[in-house]
């Protein structure tokens, strides 16, 4: 090595020298006068207020216009006849043990039958979602469908309290039922006496 080829470590650090003079001439990097100018600039940002406005997308993903509820996984009918022999009972949990269908984090999604293809053999589908004319197929085929049946979520109603009407007697008569009619409320200033 020569003493020409010798490098420091540390190169040498240049002092940064604001206002006049130096790189920093004039207004020193800051721009023109003004509020932002000056030291302890510190403005409240207004693009917060903005961006809490905007509703949170929960549990929607990326776009709003997506569903909340997951697609069906698709499989014809001619899968059915590949992988499964006459008498089998196809369910979700069938379906992903003979790896057709892969799970979603750990759960098994709900699965649509197409009818694509011919079936030849007589299947039990059971806890599946199945198109009529893959239904007319497997029943013509000797098999049996039992149809999910999707939960409507009913909300609660409150019961309604229905007041009996009161009984008053009449003199010189036997008891009657007189039924008083409510008087509505009336409207306007009080009269002041």
């Amino acid at each position: 090595m020569q003493t020409h080829q010798l490098k420091r470590n540390n190169p040498n650090t240049k002092r940064t020298i604001v206002a006049r003079g130096g790189k920093r001439g004039k207004t020193a990097g800051r721009g023109g006068k003004g509020q932002s100018a000056r030291a302890g600039n510190k403005r409240r940002p207004e693009w917060r207020d903005i961006i809490k406005r905007v509703p949170k997308l929960r549990g929607r993903g990326i776009s709003p216009q997506k569903s909340i509820v997951d697609a069906r996984t698709v499989i014809n009918i001619d899968i059915l006849e590949l992988a499964f022999a006459a008498g089998d009972v196809v369910s979700p949990a069938t379906l992903v043990e003979k790896g057709l269908v892969s799970t979603l984090s750990g759960r098994v999604p709900s699965i649509k039958i197409l009818g694509d293809g011919e079936v030849t053999k007589a299947f039990k589908l059971s806890g599946l979602y199945i198109s009529d004319s893959a239904k007319a197929k497997i029943e013509k085929a000797g098999g049996t469908v039992t149809v999910v049946v999707e939960k409507i979520i009913a909300k609660p109603v409150k019961p309604v309290k229905i007041k009996a009407p009161k009984a008053e007697k009449v003199a010189g008569s036997e008891e009657k039922v007189v039924v008083k009619a409510e008087k509505p409320a009336k409207k306007g200033k009080k009269e002041v006496k």
